[in-house]
């Protein structure tokens, strides 16, 4: 089991949790994950490694409330225990000092983007930071960026804060500035990632995203993340999380995506009022 040490609500229905964890704490790099399981019943769900402290043994997660299990996962406080942790898994970034670096994170990936962006700027690259969201009440981890990184730009897709339009306007303006950019990584919704990557290619810079496919063991075992990349069979867990955004079959991606949407809907239905979990 993981106590949890710290609960916090960052905006509507996204909550960071601080879980004592002292191994993965000691020996996670950036860009890699754990998977969790909150009790008997609850499904495993992979969550980046956002951060951690070696000193405390901690690790911080991130995550959104979806469906039945990380609603169930939102209902745990500080002093509940998880039942089970793994990790960490999934290859680390790559990291080298490669230039100037465009980091680009939309919604909920602001986070796992987080780690990624302290990771380049302590290995001496420049590094600038794109953040959004829908609207200025669903802006996260704005203050962690500035302080880690420096130079960051919000946008939000209605005006509400920062700049008017999606990541993907705001990094094509920086792209089409006078700082050259030697390497650009988005973290997001699948379909923001797939247009951050169309909008990007004529650049002909290195593209990194970072896949959230369907995944259960995270040892490539069940073969439920497999993903195509430049015609070939991935796995996200062991081959990734990370891969050339350029390669990626997003329309693959997306359709793999939607396969449980009636298991998940299911889900809910059948186990919100019995454990006492709003659907």
């Amino acid at each position: 089991m993981a106590k949890i040490l710290k609960k916090k609500t960052l905006a509507p229905l996204i909550h960071l949790m601080e879980v004592a964890a002292p191994e993965i704490a000691r020996k996670r790099r950036a860009g890699q994950f754990i998977i969790l399981r909150t009790h008997e019943e609850g499904e495993r769900i992979p969550l980046t490694i956002v951060d951690s402290d070696t000193t405390s043994g901690t690790i911080t997660l991130i995550f959104q409330e979806m469906g039945y299990s990380t609603k169930y996962m939102a209902a745990l406080n500080q002093g509940d225990d998880i039942l089970d942790l793994c990790g960490p898994l999934g290859k680390a970034t790559h990291i080298e000092e490669f230039g100037t670096c465009l980091a680009i994170g939309g919604g909920v990936g602001v986070a796992p983007l987080y780690p990624i962006s302290k990771a380049l700027r302590e290995a001496g690259n420049e590094v600038i930071c794109v953040i959004g969201a829908r609207n200025k009440e669903l802006v996260i981890m704005e203050p962690e960026f500035r302080s880690a990184i420096g130079e960051v730009h919000v946008c939000t897709d209605d005006g509400s804060y920062g700049f008017h339009g999606f990541v993907t306007q705001k990094g094509k303006e920086i792209l089409e500035g006078p700082n050259p950019v030697q390497l650009i990584v988005g973290i997001g919704p699948v379909p923001m990632m797939k247009a951050l990557v169309d909008t990007m290619r004529p650049y002909n810079i290195p593209i990194v995203v970072s896949l959230n496919p369907v995944m259960i063991d995270g040892t490539g075992m069940c073969g439920g993340c497999r993903v195509e990349v430049a015609g070939k069979t991935q796995f996200a867990c062991i081959d990734g999380p990370e891969f050339d955004g350029t390669a990626v079959n997003f329309d693959l991606l997306i359709r793999r995506l939607r396969t449980y949407n009636p298991q998940e809907k299911e889900a809910m239905e059948s186990h919100a009022c019995r454990l006492g979990v709003k659907s």
